[in-house]
Formats: structure tokens, C-alpha cells, sequence
């Protein structure tokens, strides 16, 4: 089973890097597959704890390099909650890419395990009749300090439904659990790697970046 892995995570660095640059990223260093991915960026401010900046992959299979190049850059730029991650950022920046696996059907909309399973809801909403859906990684419950039912009422308005969350609703959600595989690397330790493995520090085209 293929596993995430910290040559993944140096690959969105270095996509992100490369797209401050005007230019294309070094080829990757881990073989490609198909599964479903996800790229998540954090920034950590005065040794705080990291705040969620971009968080974007998918739930179908995809191949692991283009996945991970293409989800690098929309999670940094083009995630709808945040601004566009700026290269004067990069420093304050971790990264992790998840690879998801062991996708269940769930028996109920408690059918999971906090800090085991992602998940992903899917329910009519009752107000307009429209079927929506959204999905929490393995770790996020777990790190927001969670109950499955504050997991769930949460993700529930993740989806895009304001009505009113009754256990009638919860009740008609189709769950279907997951798990993962995730390597996080802070961009220091993304600096230090590409020093020892290339000879030199990342640059970004007419920034000062530490080193």
C-alpha cells in the first residue's frame, strides 16, 4: 500500500516555490499511483499553533503526481475560505498531504471512530431539496476536540445547509468512513532537506527568504 511520504510533501513545496518563480517544479522523487489525495497548507505564527490556510484534494483517485502538483496550488491559491497564499508567507508555512483509503459504508451517522475515520456525509437538504455532501479528514475531528455529534452537526454546515440540524436529518445522512496516511513537513525542515539533497536553498525570484 502506497503511504504518504515526506518526498510528497517536498514536491508541493517545491510546486509552490516553482509557481513564485515563474518556472516548473523538479521532477518528484516517489512513484506514481492512483488514489485519492489531499494537500493541506497551515501557517504558524510566533510558534503558535498552525492555522488552517488552504485545504483542497479529492475523494476519487487520482494520479499521485498530477494530483499532488494540481492540489499544491489550488489548496495555496484558490481555497474560497482564505486569501491566496503569498510567497512572503512561505517561511510561517507547513505543509501535509494526506492519501485516503479503507472507504466503508457506514451502518449510521455514528458509525465511526473519532481520530480513526474521516468522513463523508451526504444528505438532502430540507429546505431546498438539494443534495449536499462534504467530508472531514481523519484529523480534524480529533484536533477541533470533538464529539462525533459536534463532527457532524459541524460538517453538516460545512455543506452549505443552514437548516435547522434536527436528529431526523442526521438520521438520513449517508456516511461512508475512510482512513489515511498523512506526512507533515514545516517549510524549514522542507529548506534543510533541499540544502542536503541539492547543494542550495529554495529562492524565490525577488524575495528574501531565511535560509
Amino acid at each position: 500500500m502506497v503511504t504518504a511520504n515526506k518526498e510528497m510533501v517536498v514536491y508541493c513545496f517545491d510546486t509552490l516555490v516553482a509557481h513564485y518563480n515563474g518556472d516548473q517544479p523538479p521532477p518528484p522523487s516517489f512513484e506514481d499511483g492512483h488514489h485519492p489525495l489531499f494537500v493541506t497548507w497551515k501557517k504558524v505564527v510566533n510558534g503558535g499553533e498552525p492555522r488552517l490556510r488552504g485545504c483542497i484534494g479529492s475523494l476519487e483517485a487520482r494520479g499521485l503526481i498530477n494530483g499532488f502538483r494540481d492540489y499544491a496550488l489550488t489548496s495555496a491559491l484558490r481555497d474560497r475560505r482564505f486569501p491566496p497564499i503569498e510567497a512572503r508567507e512561505l517561511p510561517l508555512l507547513e505543509c501535509t498531504v494526506s492519501i485516503l483509503t479503507d472507504y466503508e459504508t457506514a451502518n449510521d451517522y455514528l458509525d465511526w471512530e473519532v481520530g480513526k475515520h474521516g468522513i463523508i456525509i451526504e444528505f438532502s437538504d430540507p429546505d431546498y431539496n438539494t443534495r449536499r455532501s462534504a467530508t472531514y479528514l481523519p484529523e480534524v475531528a480529533s484536533h477541533e476536540g470533538w464529539t462525533q455529534l459536534e463532527a457532524i452537526d459541524s460538517l453538516i454546515r460545512k455543506a452549505g445547509c443552514n437548516s435547522r440540524i434536527t436528529d431526523s436529518l442526521r438520521k438520513k445522512i449517508k456516511l461512508t468512513r475512510y482512513q489515511s496516511t498523512l506526512f507533515t513537513m514545516h517549510y524549514g525542515e522542507y529548506v534543510a532537506y533541499v540544502k542536503q539533497t541539492r547543494g542550495e536553498a529554495p529562492s524565490i525570484v525577488g524575495a528574501k527568504l531565511p535560509s
